[in-house]
């Protein structure tokens, strides 16, 4: 099963997790969570994971690295090998939270299946970063076919 951990501000985080659910459910069997809702439990039941978050001030948002650390030591040595890959929402770079989610993935020893997908809303004002995005289509369609091989991968045993 895939497990998608998400947080988001402004919608466009939350749009892309809901886009790669939607992809995911057509090849096998999905679950998304809000960060603040996701605990070690539903970590071990996944065999994979894709996360989910706006990249804010150059680092993941600050719920995801809660749930990150809430659950980090519970699950550390007993979901190594496990698939994962991530999607941010970023108002320019999203290289920053990538980052930070990767280390994290390291420690657990989870491997990488695919390229993140960025999407770049290029908020560069107080008011356009606070504002409700919408996300295009087209990056919406990255996040659908990102879940969607997600998912076959697991039901497949491909990772």
């Amino acid at each position: 099963m895939l497990l998608i951990v998400w947080h988001s501000r402004t919608g466009a985080a939350r749009a892309m997790a809901e886009a790669a659910f939607a992809g995911a459910q057509a090849e096998g069997e999905v679950r998304m969570l809000r960060a603040e809702e996701a605990g070690p439990e539903d970590l071990l039941a996944a065999g994979g994971y894709l996360f989910v978050c706006p990249e804010n001030l150059a680092s993941m948002s600050g719920a995801m690295k809660e749930f990150f650390d809430r659950n980090y030591y519970p699950v550390l040595g007993r979901i190594e090998g496990r698939a994962y890959a991530t999607a941010i929402a970023a108002g320019s770079d999203g290289t920053g939270a990538e980052r930070q989610i990767d280390r994290i993935a390291t420690g657990w020893r989870l491997h990488r299946v695919a390229e993140s997908v960025i999407v770049n809303t290029a908020a560069q004002t107080p008011e356009a970063i606070l504002a409700e995005k919408t996300v295009p289509e087209a990056e919406l369609v990255r996040c659908r076919e990102l879940g969607a091989a997600l998912a076959a991968g697991l039901a497949l045993g491909a990772f």
